[in-house]
């Protein structure tokens, strides 16, 4: 595998271009609604223009912009880790143990319906505790390979996914109803608490992931290559496994599982500016916190007053726009 190497300029170039789009997705973000506001009028207070931009919109979008960015670098990370094209944020089980626990809370009544603390508080714990299962039965003394990663994570991944059916089919109309719309994703407002405390797990686990880039490129090389390189590749997947994982586990746990940001994001990022993850990283977040913006903008406003989960979006607009990638890349391959 080829890995073109991005120059300091490159990368701030690309980076500063990618941070600006997002600054004017989120600038225009909080005016698009059922009802219309200004900004004007929110700054001075009055109603419900202050009510809707800071209470109900501005959550929503900041929500989206850490659950899209994370989940685009963990897509990049457990690429790099597994070093399979089609691994996502979810391909190693900690997302299926955090719905399962938002799933166990609902059938059990520790949140009536989704979305409350006591499903988010359950889902995160399902999800570090699939995280300390996947690493303890995958290691091998102090070895951790990426064969044994993938094939303990898909396994429980598949575990926790039969529980689910057989929860969800113990469980009642409506606490069946609150699992599937909890299973599709979505984003809602949040207090502004619970987005600091988010911030702060979210944006130290992608800066660490961002620190070690020259490591993921020589990864994805092959780990005998990093070996020789001297990298503690066993050490290595281990902190990316948690870093990753912990970002999926606390996204999932706010938001439900929402599918392709972790996929189509690094895919079309790599298409255009390579392999090399010291661009890919930083561009990644910033793209995919532009891009979950845009769906849950888009998944509040198609149907309004109604809403369309986001998970459903960004399946819709993620699933098309990837085979196309791809077919753009073969014919290009092909001249």
């Amino acid at each position: 595998m080829v890995i073109r190497r991005a120059t300091g300029r490159r990368v701030l170039a690309a980076s500063a271009v990618a941070l600006g789009a997002l600054l004017a997705v989120c600038v225009a973000a909080p005016l698009v609604g059922p009802a219309s506001i200004s900004y004007r009028r929110a700054f001075a207070g009055l109603a419900p223009d202050s009510q809707i931009l800071f209470f109900a919109r501005v959550p929503r979008v900041l929500l989206a912009m850490l659950a899209g960015g994370g989940l685009a670098v963990a897509g990049v990370l457990f690429q790099a880790l597994l070093r399979d094209a089609l691994a996502t944020p979810y391909t190693l089980g900690v997302a299926s143990g955090a719905s399962l626990g938002a799933v166990i809370a609902i059938v059990t009544g520790a949140g009536a319906v989704a979305y409350l603390p006591g499903v988010w508080g359950c889902a995160l714990a399902g999800g570090m505790l699939t995280l300390l299962v996947v690493v303890g039965v995958a290691s091998e003394g102090r070895r951790l390979s990426s064969f044994t990663l993938l094939l303990t994570g898909i396994t429980i991944n598949s575990m926790c996914i039969a529980i689910i059916l057989f929860l969800q089919n113990l469980a009642s109309f409506g606490q069946s109803f609150a699992i599937v719309r909890w299973l599709m994703g979505g984003i809602e407002p949040v207090d502004y608490a619970t987005i600091g405390w988010l911030a702060l797990l979210v944006l130290p686990a992608c800066g660490f992931i961002f620190w070690h880039s020259r490591d993921w490129n020589l990864l994805m090389v092959g780990e005998d290559w990093a070996t020789a390189r001297g990298v503690s590749t066993s050490r290595l997947m281990l902190a990316g496994y948690v870093a990753g994982s912990l970002l999926t586990g606390v996204i999932t746990a706010l938001t439900g599982p929402i599918g392709f940001v972790g996929l189509i994001v690094p895919h079309a990022l790599r298409l255009r500016l390579g392999a090399d993850h010291r661009i890919l990283i930083p561009c990644s977040f910033l793209v995919g916190a532009m891009f979950l913006v845009i769906c849950d903008t888009l998944a509040r406003t198609m149907l309004a007053p109604g809403e369309v989960p986001v998970g459903v979006i960004t399946a819709i607009l993620g699933g098309p726009f990837f085979v196309w990638l791809l077919r753009s890349k073969r014919r290009s391959l092909w001249l």
